[in-house]
């Protein structure tokens, strides 16, 4: 919507995990240097873990792509919430088996046959299983029995687990002992601190031709990884309403303020903190006790009711105002479209007025018709 405004090829901040727009922070690099390295290795586990949105999809996808497909049959996993056996069925159907009406055994029988066909022509099998803190131990435990498909010395099936921070913990259990002794390398995925946010939104916008419009202030990036705690995904969220709102004000230039701005409707909408940063407006200084609790005496317990309910009122406050301003934006959103549609239909020939359109209604002797919409208070 706002592309054409800004002189931009595509989407820069899309939500979907895109390899195209992989961006190499520190702890990418060093990430993606445990992934090759384990591809070298050809054995064993390597286990990346990261928060929600920090890239840990797109890291991978970067990787599948670059992977030998001469030497390396890969497959991915994304559904983990299955059971053992489901489990079993998922991987061969990642690599493209029909397994349908085999039982376990037989199920297995099948899986070592192709990847012992894949190791007579040269190549092996790498199995990239996702949001792995879903899997029951149950199921890794089956993973791991995976690894022991071996032709000589050399493994016939590899093993990348990709998960969220849970999944550490999984690994601490005493039924995971063994598969901790598979795991070659293991690396945690950080948010980006300040610096790399600025350069991840660069680097998108340039990745669709940016050339400085819109333009970020210094101090505007630094609101961004402020709010979005450096995790990419929260980054993107945040940036792409940024440019819808500066398209919709028809201005170029991103400030501080339009982040703080913006970043409070997210809250709003979505019932909370955007990416945990506190955005409600609350006076210095108000206490922490909810209405009508009481302190150490009377006098005390009134004085901090009376200022906690005014703390309570203020931020009702500036929660209506941002609402306000909400439905101010939403009717500029509409009154926008129209323009573009009304000049879409008048180059086609097709422009003309609608019924009591361009003349005086009855009660308005001017012909202005109905007053505009405004935020009611």
């Amino acid at each position: 919507m706002y592309e054409a405004f800004f002189r931009l090829t595509g989407k820069p901040f899309q939500l979907n995990p895109d390899p195209d727009f992989f961006y190499g922070s520190r702890g990418h690099r060093r990430a993606m240097a445990y992934l090759e390295y384990g591809l070298h290795q050809g054995e064993g586990f390597i286990v990346i873990t990261g928060e929600v949105g920090a890239g840990k999809t797109t890291l991978v996808r970067n990787l599948l792509r670059r992977v030998p497909s001469d030497s390396v049959q890969a497959a991915q996993i994304v559904s983990t919430q299955v059971g053992a056996d489901d489990l079993l069925r998922l991987v061969a159907g990642s690599f493209q088996l029909d397994v349908a009406g085999l039982d376990k055994s037989s199920l297995l029988q099948r899986l070592e046959e192709h990847f012992r066909a894949m190791h007579r022509t040269g190549r092996r099998a790498l199995l990239v299983v996702d949001e792995a803190q879903n899997l029951s131990p149950r199921a890794v435990e089956e993973l791991r029995m995976l690894s022991n498909f071996q032709e000589g010395t050399r493994s016939l099936v590899q093993s990348f687990l990709v998960g969220q921070p849970e999944f550490r913990a999984i690994l601490q259990r005493p039924e995971m002992r063994q598969l901790k002794q598979r795991i070659i390398a293991s690396y945690h995925l950080g948010p980006l601190d300040s610096a790399e946010t600025r350069a991840y939104v660069e680097h998108r916008l340039r990745h669709v031709g940016w050339r400085g419009d819109p333009d970020f202030s210094p101090d505007s990036l630094a609101q961004v990884h402020a709010v979005a705690e450096g995790v990419p995904r929260r980054i993107n969220t945040l940036c792409d309403r940024v440019l819808l709102a500066a398209f919709l004000a028809e201005r170029h230039d991103i400030d501080r303020d339009l982040i703080e701005d913006v970043a409070a409707e997210l809250a709003d909408e979505l019932g909370g903190p955007t990416g945990g940063a506190l955005l409600a407006v609350v006076p210095a200084g108000a206490p922490d006790e909810p209405v009508g609790s009481t302190g150490g005496d009377t006098e005390t317990g009134a004085a901090s009711s009376a200022a906690s309910a005014a703390a309570r009122i203020a931020l009702l406050e500036a929660r209506l105002a941002r609402l306000e301003a909400s439905s101010a934006t939403t009717y500029n959103v509409l009154q926008r479209v129209l323009r573009v549609l009304r000049a879409s239909t008048g180059a086609l020939g097709l422009n003309r007025a609608a019924p009591g359109e361009g003349r005086a209604r009855r009660g308005d002797p001017d012909g202005a018709g109905s007053a505009p919409v405004r935020a009611v208070r």
